[in-house]
Formats: structure tokens, C-alpha cells, sequence
């Protein structure tokens, strides 16, 4: 098979920095609605999960060419696990629910590229979080305006940031180095993601202030409004994302 990186270019790089995860169990029947054709659920030890990811985009590039006034900004996503067997063999991969930027220019580029459920809000953080992986204590926090009332995604580190473990929780969450979109008219569009593994800090304190239905839906409220059952801070890295295919 042609290797992927021979036959898609690439569409995206930037840094992806401060990534706070907070990860919740998921009801299956609850995620299969959204699954694109072609990829199914994945599981870590039998279970379904859903992430709430807050994080920096740094040094955004368009093919190439950063974009004015567009190149550092905040994400915040709901995703959840899937799968696909390729001729290469499983490729573990994310589906998003949706995507919040701050500027309407950068949400209509995602939607088009890819189909991905991006909108714009309002957005600010706070990162009580120097570069030193050796700080033992520090606060990561990303917030979005909607519908009239400040949502906040947080985590305060513990400790140092630390390799993943193979096998763990951890590695199944940062790990998945694809990503899935159902597109208008059926079909799904699969592009691949690359960075370097990353280190993380175990988090204390992670607070997910949000009115699930008005931001995520009936669907998600029961999942989200429980305590998450890991949360963690991702250093990062630089980030490609390649050009995107159907399947």
C-alpha cells in the first residue's frame, strides 16, 4: 500500500501546547450515532470514552504559510475513539463532536477541508504553567463564551510531566494518529495526524464548568455530568496534519 505520507500532503502544522484532557465513560449507544461509515468504536479495557480537550495552537501554517492574525489560537473539542482496518492494518482514530475556536475565518476553513464541526465563540485561558516539564504544581484553563454565559475547561498538574506508559490510559487517549469526518451526502474523510509521543502531568482539581445540552447536547449530559475518570495535561509538540482522503 502507498504509504500515506507519500500520497497526501501536507494540509496543516502548528504546535499543539498545554493540552488539558478530561476523559469520561461513555455509553456506546450513545456515540454510535455519530460514527462515520466506515470505522467503529474503540475501546480501552472494554470501555468507551469521550475527552474534553482544551489546548494552544501555536505557530498555525496553511500549507505552508502562516496566516495573519490567525497563527496562535484556543481549541477546545469533545471527541470520542474509533478504528478502521486499513490494508496496513488498524489505524486507531478520533471523531469530533464539535470543535470551538475563537474566529469564524479559522472554523470555515476546517469545515470545508474537511467537514469537522467547527464554530466560533468567544475564547480566553490561563496558564499558571512554565515550560520547565520539572514544575511540580501549576493550572491549565481554557474557557468559551456561549449562548451568554463563560464555559471552563481545567486541571491543576501534579508533579513532573512523565513518558506514557505503554498500554496505558494515557497512551490511548494521545495516541490515536487519525482522524474520522462524516461528510454531507454520506462517505467519511480520513486524514492522519503526526507528533512525537508525548509527556504528561497527572491532574488534581479537573473541573468542567459547561451546560452540556446547550454546548454538546441532551446526548452527552449524563456522561459529562459525572466526575471524569482520568485527567491529565499534555506537554505537546509540533503537530502535522495531512491533506485529508475518502474512504
Amino acid at each position: 500500500m502507498t504509504d500515506p505520507e507519500a500520497r497526501t500532503g501536507k494540509f496543516l502544522a502548528a504546535q499543539w501546547r498545554r493540552l488539558v484532557m478530561l476523559n469520561y465513560e461513555a455509553d456506546p449507544a450513545v456515540l454510535r450515532p455519530f460514527v462515520p461509515r466506515g470505522v467503529e468504536l474503540d475501546t480501552w479495557g472494554g470501555k468507551h470514552f469521550v475527552s474534553v480537550v482544551g489546548f494552544q495552537f501555536l505557530d498555525t501554517r496553511l500549507l505552508g504559510v502562516p496566516v495573519p492574525f490567525h497563527r496562535d489560537f484556543d481549541e477546545i473539542n469533545l471527541r470520542f475513539y474509533v478504528r478502521r482496518r486499513a490494508d496496513d492494518g488498524w489505524r486507531r482514530g478520533v471523531v469530533f463532536v464539535k470543535e470551538i475556536v475563537p474566529r469564524p475565518a479559522l472554523a470555515a476553513v476546517a469545515r470545508a477541508g474537511y467537514g469537522e464541526k467547527y464554530v466560533a465563540r468567544p475564547m480566553r485561558h490561563r496558564i499558571d504553567l512554565a515550560p520547565d516539564r520539572d514544575t511540580p504544581d501549576g493550572v491549565v484553563e481554557y474557557s468559551w463564551r456561549d449562548a451568554g454565559a463563560w464555559h471552563h475547561v481545567r486541571a491543576t498538574t501534579q508533579g513532573s510531566a512523565e513518558p506514557l506508559v505503554e498500554g496505558s490510559q494515557e497512551q490511548f487517549i494521545t495516541e490515536h494518529y487519525w482522524g474520522y469526518a462524516a461528510q454531507r451526502g454520506g462517505g467519511t474523510v480520513e486524514y492522519r495526524v503526526e507528533h512525537p509521543s508525548w509527556h504528561v502531568w497527572q491532574a488534581a482539581e479537573p473541573g468542567l464548568d459547561c451546560d452540556v445540552e446547550q454546548v454538546y447536547g441532551r446526548a452527552f449530559v449524563e456522561s459529562l455530568a459525572t466526575e471524569p475518570v482520568s485527567a491529565f495535561v499534555a506537554d505537546g509538540s509540533p503537530v502535522v496534519v495531512r491533506r485529508g482522503t475518502r474512504i
